[in-house]
């Protein structure tokens, strides 16, 4: 059973949104499972080879810096601006005058597909981003010890030598600006000419560098091997996207203008202007962090990979797989289609994220040492991750709600709002951090995160309300025939009947793998083998029991995964005979 849709009126064509949406999330989440999976290989390596020592969190300071200007340059563009406006270019429509240049077009064209106007504009975005990329990556080598001062100076409190560390890796990452950068704008690209493929493995790709680096290179050049490492990944995930786009028929042109790029930027100022203030936060967090301790990043790290992992897993891979969607149905002014997509997307989200969250919430400590505790890293730092990771999972939840929200205004082309809202919650960080850090270290840090979390959510939903209710007051004037579009509560009742179903199976899992857990409770130390027993008996007792409460409560999602489960199943066997 599906989720509730109005049916659209007769004189629209049908809305076929479950079916592609499906693919392109898997897809996504295929890549996103690979990337995760592969990401926390990364870490459990790194913990083996430095521990959480100094050494790691000045490495971590160092990938902060290229990320940031990723994030600012391209991160945040990339699902704001770049794939609302590149898939209206790539849509080819049959009414041409929904077309932003209709001479670009020819009326035959295919629906999906590389066309004069989208060439041109890609040819200029990058043209002008090889050229200023390579001049911030040549700034970032120049300024690299006043960077990591600025990021990391509680440091010199405790250990001199890390600073200047932090220094040299910095410079070893520098050109990772450039790769990951123009890696992301071509993954824009691909993204709104619906090809999901390669973009969501190659992902992964990015951390086999770390994976192959290190063991190669750690006993020669110690922590300097996971830079080099970083520095091939990146590469080779620009050279697979490269190939990637010219795969899909496009050929790269030097094009310094466009029409488009005017809009790009007029969607992408807003979003620039909340970046900043989010790229101050992640700077102040990692400077107040280094005041806490050496240690303290290499905590929040590993902590935060773990909490990363199903967030990846379901709610970015679900968000990204639908905002093309979303932007061309609003573009098209097809409301209904838009919500039922939305609508959709924010369903499958709940019903997967949260068994996630609560299973990793409980096995928190026991996983933290099956995964990191061996070499360098000790029974202390386990405790001490294991910490953070229980807070973490507590905005781990509003922020898996949060990505459809926000990709959902940017399909609207509304990038000011979740920009405005971005700033509300850095400040809530701030404060909350400001008041937390004395009295609890690092661990008001990771309190003052799951805080702005919780703020950026609450509010957006309330936004996204306001909003489509205004939309819906709007609907109320057209004809009866189109009205059934624009009626909010077909977009709220099923999400709200999803979230109180998932509430009750999450409680009746939680109660099941406690019981199960008070039976495997270990005497003495803690062993490994205990360990994955409580991990596998725990966590797949708890997995039963919320799939069996979703079933018997005659959730559309949980049937329609069972169905899904069943037919691979078929697949599987009629390919063995």
């Amino acid at each position: 059973m599906g989720p509730v849709v109005p049916p659209p009126p007769a004189s629209t064509p049908q809305y076929q949104t479950s079916a592609p949406l499906a693919r392109s999330a898997s897809l996504l989440s295929i890549g996103a499972v690979a990337s995760r999976i592969l990401g926390l290989v990364r870490e459990i390596v790194i913990a083996g080879y430095f521990g959480a020592t100094g050494l790691v969190s000045a490495f971590t300071v160092a990938g902060t810096a290229p990320k940031m200007l990723y994030d600012f340059l391209v991160g945040g563009m990339l699902s704001a601006a770049l794939v609302p406006v590149l898939s209206d270019y790539a849509r080819v429509d049959r009414d041409q005058e929904r077309r932003p240049e209709k001479d670009d077009l020819p009326p035959e064209a295919a629906q999906f597909g590389p066309n004069p106007g989208l060439v041109r504009l890609v040819g200029a975005l990058l043209s002008l981003a090889v050229v200023s990329l390579a001049a911030l990556a040549l700034l970032m080598f120049v300024f690299a010890p006043q960077v990591a001062s600025l990021l990391a100076g509680g440091f010199d409190d405790f250990d001199p030598a890390l600073l200047p560390l932090t220094s040299r890796l910095l410079r070893l990452m520098a050109p990772v600006v450039w790769f990951l950068s123009m890696a992301g704008l071509l993954t824009a690209v691909l993204f709104a000419l619906q090809r999901f493929s390669l973009p969501a493995l190659a992902t992964a790709v990015y951390n086999l560098g770390i994976l192959v680096a290190a063991p190669l290179l750690a006993g020669r050049i110690g922590i300097a091997s996971l830079a080099i490492g970083v520095l091939a990944g990146s590469m080779v995930q620009f050279g697979l996207m490269a190939w990637d786009v010219r795969r899909a028929g496009l050929r790269f042109t030097v094009e310094w203008s466009h029409p488009a790029l005017a809009r790009i930027v007029r969607l992408y100022l807003p979003i620039a202007a909340g970046l900043i203030v989010a790229q101050f936060q992640v700077g102040l967090d990692r400077r107040l962090a280094s005041s806490t301790g050496v240690q303290s990043i290499a905590w929040m790290s590993k902590a935060t990979t773990l909490q990363q992992l199903p967030l990846g897993m379901i709610s970015v891979a679900i968000s990204l797989a639908a905002l093309p969607r979303l932007s061309q149905q609003f573009a098209a002014g097809e409301e209904g289609a838009y919500r039922a997509t939305l609508a959709r997307g924010l369903r499958m989200v709940i019903v997967l994220i949260v068994p996630l969250l609560v299973g990793l919430g409980l096995l928190a400590e026991p996983a933290v040492r099956v995964l990191f505790e061996r070499g360098q890293f000790t029974a202390a730092d386990t405790a001490q991750v294991g910490s953070a990771l229980h807070v973490y999972l507590v905005g781990a939840l509003f922020a898996a709600i949060d990505f459809p929200l926000i990709y959902a205004f940017y399909a609207r082309n509304d990038t000011l709002l979740p920009a405005l809202v971005g700033l509300l919650s850095v400040l809530v960080y701030a404060v909350i951090a400001l008041v937390l850090l004395e009295g609890l270290g690092f661990l008001g840090l990771v309190w003052a995160d799951t805080a702005k979390q919780g703020a950026h959510a609450v509010v957006m939903l309330g936004l996204l309300y306001w909003k489509l209710e205004s939309v819906s007051r709007r609907g109320r004037s057209v004809e009866a025939k189109d009205r059934q579009d624009f009626r909010l509560k077909r977009f709220i009742g099923p999400n709200v009947r999803t979230a109180g179903t998932v509430v009750g199976a999450a409680a009746a899992m939680g109660l099941v793998m406690v019981w199960l857990l008070s039976l495997l409770e270990p005497v003495g130390t803690p062993s490994l083998s205990n360990d994955i027993l409580r991990i596998v008996v725990g966590g797949g007792g708890g997995a039963l029991a919320y799939a069996g409460a979703l079933l018997l409560a005659r959730q559309p999602e949980a049937w329609q995964l069972y169905r899904a489960a069943l037919r691979l199943g078929r697949l599987e066997r009629e390919s063995e005979r």
